[in-house]
């Protein structure tokens, strides 16, 4: 599983964070928890279920017994997802981080890639628009820094802020828990 999977809906890796952190949870638990609209979190659990990363329990219908869990699969992922969404809360991203294109463009930040065409042929599908979009918002967010070098023509270099570095080793661990997962698959 390629871990950029995660990050087709904004809610997937922090309902994978908060199932593992639970050992499950109900809807509303999770809604309440992630301080999301309900057919956000809706989406997300369905395209994690595709996935095979989360499951309806089985044995809900008990009061005490948790609606969604983690499959085998996804508690191999659920605890890089944890640390993850921690690190993200503690830099204060909480708003971009997990927007559609962020943290690939910060993976790729950490790889020493500065320019936005290696940034673009680094990530499959992204549109030029798209990658604009985030890195303007991952700037404005204080997790990019953006110089512009003088000469002719001015080049845009991009570089993670010293905050946004915390987040490489979390996303390192969540490529290695999702390689482990297709290996597993």
């Amino acid at each position: 599983m390629d871990w950029t999977l995660l990050v087709r809906h904004r809610w997937m890796i922090p309902a994978l964070a908060e199932l593992e952190r639970l050992d499950g949870a109900k809807f509303v638990t999770l809604v309440q928890a992630l301080d999301a609209g309900r057919s956000a979190v809706r989406e997300a659990l369905d395209a994690l279920i595709d996935l095979e990363l989360v499951m309806r329990n089985p044995g809900y219908g008990h009061p005490l017994r948790p609606e969604y869990v983690l499959t085998e699969r996804g508690h191999a992922i659920g605890a890089a997802c944890l640390e993850l969404a921690d690190a993200v809360r503690a830099v204060g991203g909480d708003d971009e981080a997990y927007r559609k294109w962020a943290l690939p463009v910060v993976s790729r930040l950490a790889a020493d890639v500065d320019r936005f065409g290696e940034l673009r042929d680094g990530l499959e599908g992204v549109t030029p628009r798209a990658l604009s979009l985030a890195l303007k918002r991952l700037v404005a967010a204080g997790l990019v820094e953006r110089a512009v070098d003088d000469g002719y023509p001015p080049v845009s270099r991009y570089r993670l802020t010293e905050a946004s570095v915390a987040l490489v080793g979390p996303l390192t661990r969540l490529d290695d828990a999702a390689s482990r997962v297709i290996r597993a698959r």
